[in-house]
Parts: C-alpha cells; sequence; structure tokens
C-alpha cells in the first residue's frame, strides 16, 4: 500500500496538498492526515475521494513519532509522498515574543520536521518523493520575525543535504519556500499576541501573498520534476535570486523598510 503523508494536515496548505494528492496522484491508495485537531482533520478527509486515516497527534510530543512509526509497520505502508508541513511562527521582536513560543518554534519547526522525515525514511523506496516546507524566510536573516526564519534556514540546508544524501536511494527531495499565504491561518497566529495587539506592528502589511492552492499544486509539480526548491511565487523567487549574490546585512536593511511600509 503506497500512502501519502502529510503533517499540518488539519487547514491551510496542508488540507490543499491533500486535495492536490487526491486528484492528481494517481499511484497513491492512502492518504494519511497529521495535526493536533482530530475535528479539522476529518473536515479535511470528507473530502477526499481516497481513503484516508486521521492521526490527531501533537508533534511537540516525541512519543508521538513512536505512535506514527508503529502505525506505519502495522499497515506496512510505503510512504511514496512525504509532505512535512507542521509548523507556526510568532511575530515581533526579542521582546515581544515569549520564551515558550520561541521553544516551540524551534521544537516544531526543525525537530519535529526532522523526526518526521527520520521516522518515515525506512518506509521508503525508489521513486518515493519528500516536499519539506520551508519559506522565503530561509534566504535571509529576518528581524522581527527572527526565530522563525533561523528555523526555516535551518529546515532549508536540512532538506538541501538530504537530498544528496538519498541520491544513492533515488529519493527526491524538494525544499518548498512560498511567500505570505493570506488564505491560511499562518498569519492570524503569527500576529496573535499580545504586543502586536498595538498599532505599530513589527510587520506593517503581507501584502504580494500566493494562494495557498497554487502553492499546493506547483510544489507537487516541482516534486515530481525532482526539482531541488520550488519558489511557488514572482516575490520568492527573485528573494532567492538577491539572497544569493547580496551580502546578508544589505538584505537585512532592505527588510527593515519593506516591513515598515
Amino acid at each position: 500500500m503506497r500512502i501519502a503523508l502529510i503533517t499540518g494536515a488539519s487547514s491551510g496548505l496542508g488540507m490543499k496538498f491533500a486535495r492536490e494528492i487526491d486528484a492528481k496522484e494517481k499511484k497513491i491508495d492512502e492518504i494519511w492526515l497529521v495535526a493536533r485537531r482530530e475535528d479539522r482533520l476529518k473536515e479535511t478527509a470528507e473530502g477526499i475521494s481516497k481513503k484516508t486515516r486521521i492521526f490527531p497527534l501533537d508533534l511537540l510530543k516525541r512519543e508521538s513519532f513512536d505512535n506514527l512509526e508503529n502505525a506505519l509497520r502495522e499497515a506496512d505502508a510505503r510512504v511514496g509522498i512525504l509532505i512535512v508541513n507542521a509548523g507556526f511562527a510568532k511575530i515581533g521582536n526579542y521582546s515581544k515574543v515569549t520564551r515558550r513560543d520561541s521553544d516551540n518554534m524551534i521544537d516544531l519547526n526543525c525537530r519535529a520536521a526532522v523526526d518526521t522525515t527520520v521516522t518515515c525514511l525506512p518506509f521508503m523506496k525508489a521513486g518515493d518523493r519528500i516536499i519539506e516546507i520551508c519559506s522565503t524566510a530561509a534566504f535571509q536573516p529576518l528581524q522581527h520575525i527572527n526565530i522563525y526564519a533561523a528555523t526555516k534556514t535551518f529546515l532549508y540546508n536540512y532538506s538541501r543535504a538530504l537530498r544528496m544524501e538519498l541520491l544513492p536511494r533515488k529519493i527526491a527531495v524538494t525544499a518548498v519556500c512560498p511567500y505570505w499565504m493570506k488564505d491560511t491561518e499562518f498569519l492570524p497566529v503569527a500576529n496573535d499576541n499580545e504586543a502586536n495587539a498595538a498599532p505599530d506592528k513589527s510587520i506593517s502589511n503581507f501584502n504580494l501573498g500566493v494562494p495557498s492552492d497554487k502553492v499546493a499544486k506547483r510544489a507537487l509539480a516541482a516534486s515530481r520534476r525532482g526539482a531541488a526548491v520550488s519558489t511557488p511565487g514572482f516575490i520568492c523567487t527573485i528573494h532567492r535570486f538577491f539572497g544569493k549574490i547580496l551580502p546578508r546585512t544589505f538584505m537585512m536593511y532592505i527588510w527593515e523598510g519593506f516591513r515598515k511600509l
């Protein structure tokens, strides 16, 4: 049985991935949906024609990966597509983001992403694919969303190196680096803290965002091509280009002006 396993599947981009896989990936027999909220996972599953299994797991808890590994083994599953999508952000500088939120961002965006990948790799074979949801934030340091950007730089570099490690096994790894997606819960969660409720928000606008359904479609298309990186949108594409050629200090000063527009 060949499955697609998606973390962060209860809403937003994860849900769009599930629907796109359901429509386009004919070799997938089942879709496994992983997230904390069981009720939202059920809602996602209702819109899918393929057989689904839901796993209401909190990936901040390490025992969740034992549960996931046991389920894979008991089902004799082959993970044809792995989408590591679970993650979150908090916007604000060092004084506005709590230590708990900082720790949870690092734990979910980095440690849990690696644990998900490592848990699934023994159940993957040649021709299977991994999609790691990074961010355009991976391409430079970003003050006032500092911890999140740093975690995505970690995940981006992890994905690029893992791709090289898996070449002998013919398992493709694609790092997906989108810009803002305003039709998901990402921004409301990122802005949901007392300090950022004031008029002088750390980031003034979130214009030029990309719809999450387009991100899912472009990411899966890039994965099918075996691309190392997907920048699904104009802003993240030029950000990646200039991030390669301009000094990071200069890029941070550009961001300092842009975030206040």
